[in-house]
Parts: structure tokens; C-alpha cells; sequence
């Protein structure tokens, strides 16, 4: 596009949910431009600083905190900070000097935005929900482009700057693991459960499919894939050590995880925007249960989309214990037409080329201001 460097600036994180898509929007402007430098900004903790590094992009840290709660000195200290963030990320921006700033979600992104917005700097947004949170609701009003994971997310889809683009998903490295080595690991001739509470774990997740597996039979004709996140990794590999399982891979996140998802037969998790996303680009048949504390109780909306279609089954997460995730498991491994009816069903809501598209039009918006 241009034999110049080009600085874009992405703005997110803090969850796995809106840092992915960051980095698969980031990868994918890459890939267009050998010539576009990125720069992450966000709350800077471990895992943003560790997944942006593991990716080879840099990142920037200021300070911010969420707009909520029903504490009312919490909350006029939260909006005190707003103007210090504004002025970190006013700092960030003229060190930079990206030509464009993109948000990802989290309150961490709002400052940056508004920002960049400030100075004149064209501003994009993501939103991976059916239901988008704060941050991006308000952003919405200022954001030259609105990048949206589904056609029927609340309060956007009808704004004439949203773009149904779906959600991108950024590609790993799958070096880490030599065929021989998975070999040894999974069984291609057993059923495969990849179980996942999202990048930081769900314990009400990894407690009831660890009883529903000591209550099963026959556990030798499974293999058995968990991320657990990091507070339950210990006390879950303790459990399933009491278990007769041979084929199982217990650990508390998984970079290549997509490498584990083209071997799982059935996908157990939450319903994070990011997940879902892989899951249907996978093809996969899943049992989802929402996190029941998300803003706007968001993830059931989304996993809503993939069972009005019978792409997944849905557990609320108060009613999760051993004998309900058994149940559905015997149940889905015994019918292998409805565990492909699913699958099938799932990929065709896939949206494999969310990052090109959304690439795509990030750097024809700079073009076109040049």
C-alpha cells in the first residue's frame, strides 16, 4: 500500500475476549501491509503484557477503571481517573503517532478512543457481543467505523457506520507440539472433550465435569482436554489424578488451542464472544454455559445464536453438576449424527475472513484521508 510506515494503535484487553480479536486484527494488517507497525495499549496486566509479547507486539500500560458498581465513592473515583487516563493515553498517542486507533472493548480502550478522537485521529471500533458493553456503546457515537462480530448486535447494527464483518480470530504458531507427540497424548480412536472456562478459567466449569467424569463409566474411551485457568490448574490435576484416564492434558491455558480444537469431538465451555468464534470456525458441537455475571448477561445472547440454530446446547450455569454434564455427554457421544448435524450447523456461521475484511477496511480509511 505504501512504501512508508503506517502506526496503528489498538486499544483492549484485560480478557482474552477483547485482546484476541485485537491481535487477529493486528496480525491480519500485517499481513496486508508489511509496512504497518502496532502498538497495544491497556491496563498492562501480566497476561495482556504476556499474550501481546508471545505474539511480538508491544504494548503500552495506563491506568483506568471501570465505570460500575452501586458504591458511590467508587464510582467518583473512577470517573476522577478519567481525565489522568486520557492524558496517558494523549502521551502514548504523540510518542506513537498512529494514523488510526482501534478499540477492542474493555474500559481500558474508552480513553484511548476518545483520545485519539480528540486530536483528530481517525477511530475504529470492535465489538465481539450480541449485547455490547459500556465502553463500546458510548464509543459508538464517536467511532468513524463500528467492526460487528453478529447483524444483530443491540443498539449498533443499525448505526450507518456499523460493518457486519464477524469476528476475527487471530492465527498461532502450532509448533510447540510435533505430530508424534500428539500421538502420544490423544487417541484419535476415543472420544475427545475439550473443556475450557475461557482465558481465566471457570470453577464451576471444571468442578462439575471433573464429578461428571468420576460418576462415568467407561473413562478409558475418552481423552480428555482441559484448561482449567490459572486459580484451579493444581487442585484440577489433583482430581483427575484420582481417576483412571489415561489420554487427558490438564493445564491452566493453552496458546495453542486451536491445535486442540481440530482433535475435539465436543467443545464444553463458556460462551465468550472469542470462543464462540473459534468454535464455529472449527465446526465444532458444543455445550455452552454462559458466565451468569457478564455485563448484561451478554453471553447467554450469544450463545443464544448457535442453539436457535441447534449448533450447541445450552446449561444455565446454576443448574451445572456431574450428573447434568454426564447426561449430555453420554447422550451426544452415543449420537454421532446429531454431534455432525451440530457441527455442521456451527460452521455455517463461521466467519473465516472477519480479520482480512476488517484489515481491509482500517487501511483503505487511512488511504483515503491521504
Amino acid at each position: 500500500m505504501t512504501d512508508q510506515k503506517l502506526n496503528i494503535l489498538i486499544a483492549g484487553g484485560k480478557t482474552g475476549g477483547h485482546l484476541f480479536p485485537g491481535i487477529a486484527i493486528a496480525q491480519a494488517l500485517i499481513f496486508a501491509d508489511t509496512h504497518v507497525r502496532i502498538l497495544f495499549a491497556g491496563l498492562g496486566t501480566d497476561f495482556e503484557t504476556r499474550v501481546t509479547k508471545s505474539f511480538g507486539f508491544d504494548h503500552a500500560k495506563l491506568y483506568s477503571r471501570p465505570i460500575k458498581g452501586k458504591n458511590p465513592l467508587s464510582l467518583i473515583f473512577s470517573l476522577a481517573i478519567i481525565p489522568i487516563s486520557i492524558i496517558q493515553a494523549l502521551m502514548i498517542i504523540n510518542k506513537f503517532k498512529p494514523s488510526m486507533v482501534i478499540g477492542t472493548g474493555g474500559y481500558s480502550s474508552f480513553a484511548v478512543v476518545i483520545a485519539a478522537w480528540f486530536i483528530g485521529i481517525k477511530t475504529g471500533i470492535q465489538e465481539q457481543n450480541t449485547i455490547p458493553g459500556l465502553t463500546n456503546r458510548m464509543l459508538s457515537k464517536i467511532a468513524n467505523v463500528i467492526f460487528l462480530n453478529f447483524k444483530t448486535t443491540k443498539l449498533l447494527s443499525d448505526k450507518k457506520t456499523a460493518i457486519h464483518t464477524g469476528n476475527p480470530v487471530r492465527k498461532i504458531e502450532q509448533k510447540k507440539f510435533s505430530s508424534a507427540d500428539l500421538t502420544k497424548l490423544i487417541d484419535k480412536n476415543k472420544f475427545t472433550i475439550l473443556i475450557s472456562g475461557g482465558s481465566q478459567g471457570a470453577s464451576s466449569i471444571n468442578k462439575a465435569v471433573v464429578e461428571a467424569f468420576r460418576i462415568m463409566n467407561n473413562l478409558e474411551s475418552y481423552n480428555i482436554i482441559h484448561q482449567t485457568g490459572q486459580n484451579d490448574e493444581k487442585e484440577i490435576q489433583k482430581q483427575y489424578s484420582k481417576l483412571n484416564i489415561n489420554n487427558i492434558i490438564v493445564k491452566a491455558f493453552f496458546n495453542n488451542l486451536g491445535l486442540f480444537q481440530d482433535m475435539a469431538n465436543l467443545i464444553i465451555s463458556r460462551a465468550g464472544a472469542g470462543t464462540i468464534s473459534e468454535i464455529n470456525l472449527k465446526g465444532l458441537p458444543s455445550i455452552l454455559i454462559p458466565y451468569p455475571y457478564a455485563a448484561d448477561d451478554h453471553q447467554t445472547s450469544n450463545a443464544e445464536e448457535l442453539e436457535k440454530v441447534n449448533a450447541a446446547i445450552i446449561i444455565k450455569d446454576q443448574d451445572i453438576d456431574g450428573k447434568v454434564i454426564k447426561q449430555h455427554i453420554e447422550s451426544l457421544k452415543a449420537n454421532k449424527e446429531l454431534l455432525i448435524s451440530m457441527g455442521k450447523a456451527s460452521l455455517k456461521l463461521a466467519k473465516p475472513d472477519a480479520d482480512q475484511k476488517i484489515a481491509t477496511h482500517i487501511l483503505k480509511m487511512i488511504s483515503d484521508r491521504n
